[in-house]
């Protein structure tokens, strides 16, 4: 799909060039949405990645390294079937769940995200906290939160779970060190970078903590009217049914995850109610481990018939929600051979890999390995851009300073709208029958 063109600067090119400028040892200011790397997620786990880019390449390096993170993710939950149900058969049922399950197959083509490391972080943390490997538990708690701000609503319940079942100073100290470490991220090193902290506020129903904790107590069926509204009872239905609701006959290890899909469905954004994007990936490990659990705790003669049960479940909803060869739902894209991406190549490669450059929105994945990029419209027009991503309209003061503009020969109509504003300060460098570079006039 990438080498096809079907990437873009969101969200790839802008990892791909925040790490590119690190391995430079640059400041890693993404000029492709106007943030520091770190100040738009606190994802420092991406400093493992830099020593590759000395190395290797091309472009399509991050999407092995998510797709080798992902698939490990099964490795944990194998290890612990196995003990957990006393068969390598089973484990390896459960891996194949854990991998075909929606959420697990749709975060591997939604472009890049940090959050498919979690997958085996999390895993592992798990894992570990049932098999009472402390010095495991507590590496692999670090290194999950520090893929995101945020992964501390999954860390915290499992902290609690631990405390209560496993070792209550291990369960504590996780819980304080999530929670510390959460308030540390979006109030100090975002803050400290952007100069604000939380800017996701808006995602709060009702007007924000104030108006939800309002309605929750003075109107609740009005809360209760939201939770069901949309299509977010059929996105639990796509996120548990896999496993046949197993786990809810002893939740306790599945509601490690109650966090983070209690605020997905809680969220007014579309994207995290719904199954094809990353946000309900960090959830998957919990509900594995959680159904593995619960059938260890049910009679043995029993094993056999929910092993199946969950098998055939999580063959069903592969089948209808996981795009998949052969399943229902089908993503079409452009290859790499054909005509248009051999000639975005041959466009490309007209421009010097110094320039300051504005480019089509597809190709930008393709160019993001240099300092200054951006995705046209910008700078010519604000869109997606700047701390305030929603900000639109208004010219940014340094588009003079581009150099280079790459755009296709058939434009849609906003793109044209802006180009044609512009155009009188650019000249036509090179051109074939999909792609045009413009560059600046020297009149």
């Amino acid at each position: 799909m990438h080498r096809g063109l079907n990437t873009s600067a969101y969200d790839f090119g802008l990892y791909d060039q925040g790490i590119w400028l690190l391995s430079r040892f640059n400041n890693p200011f993404v000029t492709l949405m106007g943030r520091n790397l770190f100040g738009d997620h606190t994802s420092f786990i991406l400093l493992f990645l830099v020593p590759f880019y000395w190395l290797i390449s091309s472009s399509s390096f991050l999407f092995v390294a998510q797709s080798l993170f992902i698939a490990a993710g099964a490795i944990p939950i194998f290890l612990y079937t196995r003990r957990r149900l006393e068969s390598e058969g089973v484990a390896f049922v459960f891996a194949v769940v854990y991998l075909i399950h929606p959420a697990t197959v749709w975060i591997g083509l939604e472009n890049f995200h940090p959050d498919s490391f979690l997958g085996l972080l999390v895993g592992i943390a798990i894992y570990s906290a049932l098999e009472k490997r402390w010095r495991l538990f507590f590496v692999s708690v670090l290194l999950s939160l520090s893929v995101k701000e945020d992964v501390a609503l999954v860390i915290i319940p499992l902290g609690i779970w631990v405390a209560f079942r496993r070792n209550l100073l291990v369960g504590l100290t996780t819980v304080a060190l999530s929670f510390w470490y959460m308030i540390l991220a979006i109030f100090g090193f975002q803050r400290g970078i952007n100069g604000v902290s939380f800017r996701n506020s808006w995602r709060i129903p009702f007007g924000g903590l104030g108006g939800l904790f309002k309605t929750t107590f003075s109107e609740p069926t009005k809360l209760i009217s939201h939770l069901v509204s949309e299509s977010r009872p059929f996105y639990l239905l796509q996120m548990f049914l896999p496993f046949a609701f197993i786990f809810a006959v002893f939740p306790e290890v599945a509601a490690i995850s109650i966090l983070v899909i209690g605020l997905n469905i809680l969220s007014t954004f579309w994207y995290q109610f719904h199954i094809e994007y990353h946000y309900s990936f960090v959830a998957v490990p919990a509900l594995v481990f959680g159904t593995v659990y619960a059938i260890g705790r049910m009679p043995r003669k029993t094993h056999n018939w929910l092993v199946g049960f969950c098998l055939f479940a999580s063959i069903i909803t592969a089948f209808l929600w996981s795009p998949l060869p052969g399943a229902r739902t089908n993503v079409a894209y452009n290859g790499s051979s054909h005509e248009m991406v051999k000639a975005a190549s041959e466009a490309i490669g007209k421009i010097p890999k110094s320039a300051v450059v504005s480019a089509y929105h597809p190709l930008t994945a393709q160019m993001a390995r240099r300092e200054r990029i951006y995705a046209f419209p910008v700078p010519f027009k604000r869109a997606l851009y700047g701390l305030d991503v929603f900000a639109s309209g208004d010219v940014l003061p340094f588009a003079d300073e581009i150099e280079f503009v790459i755009l296709p020969v058939t434009m849609d109509d906003e793109t044209a709208k802006v180009w044609s504003i512009v155009s009188p300060r650019f000249e036509v460098a090179y051109a074939n029958s999909w792609w045009v570079v413009y560059q600046r006039s020297s009149k």
